[in-house]
């Protein structure tokens, strides 16, 4: 440095943190409803983590009936926008999900909704 012909080590550390996605609540539990009728809730889905915008997608569980027959009875709509954005203050703003369930058969359903983004975290 400034023509000084001494070697200087530096080290350096970090922390890599992956991007991740909380929910709440963590679980849902739909209430039961007649055939025919919907059901509804909103979770928050709070990221964390993420660097730049990335979008949310979904995938939802087909549903195979005791007749043989698949259905998707689940739907997701985010009310502002499923892309994860960094906040004035640096951090993730959140996002609001509604998932609704409808099916005009009997069904009882214990599974998963998966939620990732564009680079499969």
């Amino acid at each position: 440095v400034n023509n000084d012909s001494s070697q200087y080590k530096i080290t350096l550390s970090g922390t890599v943190k992956s991007p991740k996605l909380n929910f709440d609540p963590p679980f849902l539990i739909l209430m039961p409803v007649p055939l025919g009728v919907e059901t509804e809730t909103d979770i928050n889905i709070i990221p964390q983590d993420y660097l730049r915008q990335l979008r949310i997608q979904v995938e939802l569980p087909e549903i195979e009936l005791e007749d043989g027959d698949s259905i998707y009875p689940f739907s997701v709509q985010f009310s502002e926008g499923q892309d994860v954005v960094l906040s004035s203050h640096g951090k993730n703003k959140q996002l609001i999900c509604n998932i609704s369930f409808r099916s005009s058969k009997p069904l009882s359903f214990l599974g998963n909704i998966c939620f990732t983004d564009e680079e499969e975290n």
